[in-house]
C-alpha cells in the first residue's frame, strides 16, 4: 500500500493552497484518512482526519474554519484544501490511513496510523 501526497508549495499568507493524497490499493477504500505536518525538532501533529465513508471529519483546533478534508469521489484520494494560510502553517504535510477511533485520544498519535505518504512541503511567507 502506497500513499503519494503532492501540491505544497511556497505561497504567502492568506493564499489558499490544496494538498492530495492519493491511495494505490482500493482497500484504503475501508480506512480512515488523515493530515499531519512537521516542523524541524518537532514530532508529527494532527491536522484533520476523516472517515472512510467521508461522512465525518475532525479538525485541530489551529485550523479549524481554515482547512477542509475531503475525500474524492472514488475514496482512494483525499484533500486537504487549506484556506487563509498563517506562517505558522509551515511545515511538511504528510497523509496517513488506518482505522482508527476518532473519538479517542489516540487519533492524534503517529503510531496509531498504519500507512503513510512521503510527505509534501508547504512554505508559507509572511
Amino acid at each position: 500500500v502506497q500513499l503519494q501526497a503532492s501540491g505544497g508549495g511556497l505561497v504567502q499568507a492568506g493564499d489558499s493552497l490544496r494538498l492530495s493524497c492519493a491511495a494505490s490499493d482500493r482497500t484504503l477504500y475501508y480506512y480512515d484518512m488523515a493530515w499531519f505536518r512537521q516542523t524541524p525538532g518537532k514530532g508529527r501533529e494532527f491536522v484533520a482526519g476523516v472517515t472512510y465513508s467521508g461522512d465525518d471529519r475532525y479538525y485541530a483546533d489551529s485550523v479549524k474554519g481554515r482547512f477542509t478534508i475531503f475525500k474524492g469521489g472514488a475514496r482512494n484520494t483525499i484533500y486537504l484544501q487549506m484556506n487563509s494560510l498563517k506562517s505558522g502553517d509551515t511545515a511538511v504535510y504528510y497523509c496517513a490511513a488506518g482505522r482508527v477511533d476518532f473519538e479517542g485520544a489516540t487519533v492524534v498519535s503517529e503510531a496509531t496510523w498504519d500507512y503513510w505518504g512521503q510527505g509534501t512541503l508547504v512554505t508559507v511567507s509572511s
